[in-house]
This record gives C-alpha cells, sequence and structure tokens, in this order.
C-alpha cells in the first residue's frame, strides 16, 4: 500500500510532509506528498485574524481528506483549530522539539535595543506579549513563509520579526536569532500532526505506531486550555506543558490586545490528574480572564 500524504505547498510544510514520510519509509511503508495550496496561502494581504475563519491552513487539506483524495494530512498542530471536523481524527503526533518563539533582526537593526525596534508580526499572541514588556512598540503586519518574511525585513518593513524555532530549526537557516524567555508559546506549538479519515481504519492504525505519546499528553492539555479559553485563533493566549519527574508542569497566560491586563498561571499536576487542561483554563477564568475574554471578543468584531 502507498499512503498518500496531503500537505500545504510551502518549504516548512513540505519539510514537515517529508519528516512523517521518511518515518513510515523507516517502518517500510510507500508514500507519495500531494501538496495542496490552502486558502491561508493565497490570501497573503489580511491578517489570519482579520480572514474571519478558523482552520485557515487546514481547511482544504480537511476537504482533501474527507474527498478521499489523500490518505493523510500533515499540519503544525499550531494551526489546526481545537473544533476539527466530523469523520477526521489527529492520529500521530511527532515528538515535539522547539516550542518556544524567537527574534529575527535586520542586519540593519542589530545594535537597536529591544524596547527600540519596530516589529513585524501579524500574531495578536506575539503583540500583546510584546506589548507587556516594551508598551510602545510599533507593529506592521507580516505574512508569508519564512524566507518571505525574511526579505521583507531585509527590505525595510520593520526592525525584526519573530518566528517560531522550530521553523528555524527545520529549514536549517543559518540566521542569527534572540531567545525570548518572556514569550510564552502559542499551545501546540512547534508540534507536527498527522491527520486520518475515521473510515480508514488501516491506515490509522499505521499511523499510531508513530505517535508519541508524551508529546501528545501535553498538546492535549494546552488545546484543551486554549478550547475552553475560547481562544481560536484570535485571542493572545499561550500555554505549554512539560513533562517533569512524571509530573506535568504548564505555563498559560492570557493578556488584553494591548498587553496591559495579563493573568498568568504556572502549575505542577500529577500525570493522572484528569481534564487538566479545562481545569487550568478555569484557573484563568476565574481570575477575571472571563470579562477579559468578552473585551478581548468585542474589540476584534469592531
Amino acid at each position: 500500500m502507498q499512503i498518500k500524504i496531503g500537505t500545504r505547498n510551502s518549504p516548512l510544510a513540505l519539510w514537515q510532509a517529508r519528516e512523517v514520510a521518511r518515518i513510515l519509509q523507516n517502518k517500510n511503508y510507500l508514500t507519495d506528498i500531494t501538496p495542496i495550496v490552502s486558502s491561508g496561502d493565497k490570501n497573503l494581504n489580511q491578517p489570519l485574524y482579520a480572514m474571519g475563519i478558523t482552520g485557515v491552513f487546514t481547511r482544504d487539506l480537511d476537504i482533501a481528506l474527507l474527498e478521499k483524495e489523500v490518505h493523510i494530512a500533515v499540519h503544525s498542530l499550531k494551526d489546526v483549530p481545537t473544533e476539527i471536523p466530523e469523520n477526521l481524527e489527529l492520529i500521530a503526533y511527532l515528538k515535539r522539539d522547539f516550542p518556544q518563539d524567537v527574534l529575527v533582526r535586520s542586519t540593519k537593526s542589530i545594535d537597536k535595543p529591544l524596547h527600540e525596534l519596530k516589529i513585524a508580526t501579524s500574531s495578536l499572541r506575539r503583540r500583546a506579549f510584546w506589548s507587556r514588556e516594551f508598551p510602545n512598540t510599533e507593529f506592521v503586519d507580516i505574512r508569508g513563509n519564512v524566507n518571505t518574511r525574511l526579505q521583507k525585513i531585509e527590505d525595510g518593513l520593520a526592525d525584526a520579526t519573530l518566528f517560531s524555532l522550530a521553523g528555524i530549526k527545520r529549514l536549517d537557516l543559518k540566521i542569527k536569532y534572540e531567545e525570548l524567555p518572556f514569550m510564552i508559546s502559542a499551545p501546540s506549538q512547534g508540534v507536527v500532526v498527522v491527520a486520518g479519515n475515521s473510515s480508514n481504519v488501516e491506515i490509522n492504525e499505521i499511523l499510531k505506531k508513530i505517535n508519541d505519546p508524551d508529546t501528545q499528553k501535553c498538546v492535549e492539555i494546552e488545546r484543551n486550555f486554549l478550547k475552553t479559553l475560547e481562544g481560536g485563533c484570535t485571542a493572545p493566549i499561550g500555554g505549554l506543558a512539560t513533562i517533569n519527574n512524571e509530573k506535568i508542569h504548564f505555563i498559560g497566560r492570557l493578556c488584553s490586545l494591548d498587553g496591559t491586563e495579563c493573568i498568568e498561571i504556572n502549575e505542577t499536576m500529577e500525570m493522572s490528574e484528569k481534564n487538566i487542561g479545562e481545569k487550568l483554563a478555569h484557573q484563568v477564568l476565574d481570575k477575571g480572564g472571563k470579562e477579559l475574554m468578552k473585551k478581548i471578543k468585542s474589540q476584534i468584531e469592531q
């Protein structure tokens, strides 16, 4: 049997698809990669939060999977909505490597202090978390794949931009970056996931062989945290779960759009505890998160 892999056709997405293909081939399965252009890749003018739909990078792959044009679809899990279409399921989570955000500067801005940088990012989370530290920052929207964004920065759009470190590492880019301890990753950042059609029982059983259970445990907590806060792709929400000494450690944050109001949690819980993500989200909601979410939603809808 040849497993047909659906993917976006950006360089990073193709790397992810090839990585899944490599792992499957190592288990003696034949693979074929089918690139599909997504709605999110076609519209590079609007920031994602303004496009009015969730799953902007996954919808076209979902359709191909439901119509059985492909057997599986490979995604950056961060792009996958917390509610996925009926008859589709997330089956295999590859081991997470680099969840963090990093700063990449233009060559002209190497010596500028952080608080003076003009930042290019379309992420509400990155804007809010950065503004929390540096309130007077000027932001500009930026879209496109990693190399496109790097070129825009060099062309003078802004002094610097923010990337997921995973993208830089996976594409083996020889660029300088700065780690940002004050940023909290988006829930499920840095994880490649494989989705399948529920009716493809045989292929889904194969996929289970390449799943990393620790990564799955952590990202399910993060995604349930996000879902309970009702963040979708729009609110400035960070969440990162890690496993240390058989315990779950979780840091989470919800911020107002301008970064002036933030609610944070930092908890360690037993692995065996149920509904960890939901419980942690309710902690945030009970600390004023409910009112803050209403405020954020009304501002985005204006």
